[in-house]
């Protein structure tokens, strides 16, 4: 297992991927593609819960998942391992069998790779894995900010006389201007503080 570092020169990597295979010419191959592809590897390892430590250390944008077919613990650990790092994971594997996609599911797997590696679907599988995990995010943190907004809803309604619409446009507004979540404005305007969100002015 190893940690690796690496930049671009234009600044910085498409992306920091660990890679997770028991298979050493698969990890190589993987490696050579990512590199290829803009990015970098943060970390080379087989499939093992050991691992996680050193993911969550290194904090990768992508976590490739190639778990062995010798055998059922390594699918096993995929949920585990996939539920303990903040990043999307992508399965490279030979197997499409019931039980493997099973595991990849549990792990809330957003991108698939067939062995052998083909380099070409590398960088888009990657992309449409991470824009999956970002939709995803978002639509739990708006979800979970909901209860708050319409809180914030109701406190512009009594205070400012405003409509419901004319509050959630004045939230909507705010968050916009002052580049910060819907949710953080809604809890400004709860907590009444004028510093971050210009309560006060007009709507």
């Amino acid at each position: 297992m190893r940690a690796i570092d690496g930049m671009l020169s234009n600044g910085g990597p498409r992306w920091r991927v660990a890679i997770l295979d028991g298979d050493v010419a698969s990890r190589a191959a993987l490696r050579t593609a990512v590199e290829a592809a803009g990015g970098t590897v943060a970390i080379e390892a087989p499939v093992r819960l050991d691992a996680v430590p050193l993911m969550r250390q290194t904090r990768p944008d992508v976590l490739i998942l190639a778990p062995s077919l010798s055998g059922r613990r390594e699918p096993a650990l995929m949920p585990r391992i996939a539920a303990s790092v903040d990043c999307p994971a992508v399965l490279f594997t030979r197997d499409t069998g019931e039980a493997l996609v099973k595991q990849a599911n549990r792990a809330r797997v957003m991108g698939f790779m067939l062995k052998p590696l083909r380099p070409a679907e590398l960088a888009p599988t990657l992309d449409l894995a991470l824009a999956r995990f970002r939709e995803i995010r978002r639509l739990e943190q708006a979800r979970a900010d909901r209860p708050v907004v319409d809180q914030a809803k109701g406190k512009l309604m009594t205070e400012r006389r405003l409509s419901e619409e004319e509050a959630f446009r004045w939230l909507r507004r705010h968050a916009m201007d002052s580049r910060q979540r819907l949710g953080d404005v809604a809890r400004a305007v709860l907590a009444g503080d004028q510093t971050g969100v210009p309560i006060l002015d007009g709507a």
